[in-house]
């Protein structure tokens, strides 16, 4: 089983959020350990290692960079993607970049960072969605190039939540 098969959802970049949460809860209450705790401890394993599964699986597909690297993968393409060439998305990042080193001292300042970075993000997996749905070679192929660029966006954005919490913890 692929982790959407465990799931019980369609594979695919666009997932019911919801949905993934409301039956990682059920297989949790289904295979935690701690329901066999009386059990033998091949039954106590063995529910160890289901929960595990069931937690990665969980991690992966809830997290947009990873479900699509893990897409990817499934496709039998490779889940690192060579450094996007496009010089407007490069320009963009060094453009941000400056705006982050600027605002770092401006509570204000950030939060106009963190909403651009949004904004990029959620053009960036719209994107990713529908070459996910074309999944023809042609749109597998811009994917990578769309995964390799949520990779920067993420960096980034750990960033921006670092420069806000060094902001807070300053005040």
């Amino acid at each position: 089983q692929n982790h959407f098969e465990l799931f019980g959802l369609p594979v695919g970049f666009d997932i019911d959020t919801q949905r993934l949460a409301e039956r990682y809860r059920d297989l949790q209450r289904v295979l935690h350990p701690d329901r066999f705790s009386q059990a033998s401890g091949t039954e106590r394993r063995l529910s160890m290692q289901a929960t595990m599964r069931v937690n990665e699986a969980f991690e992966t597909l809830r997290d947009p960079l990873a479900r699509a690297l893990y897409l990817l993968s499934l496709k039998g393409l490779a889940t690192e993607p060579a450094p996007p060439q496009d010089s407007d998305f490069l320009m963009d990042q060094m453009i941000l970049r400056e705006a982050l080193a600027e605002a770092r001292a401006n509570t204000r300042a950030l939060a106009v960072v963190r909403r651009d970075l949004q904004q990029q993000l959620t053009t960036l997996t719209r994107q990713l969605a529908s070459c996910f749905e074309n999944s023809g070679e042609t749109a597998l192929t811009e994917a990578r190039t769309l995964v390799c660029k949520l990779q920067f966006l993420t960096k980034f954005r750990q960033d921006v939540d670092q420069a806000e919490a060094a902001l807070e913890e300053g005040t």
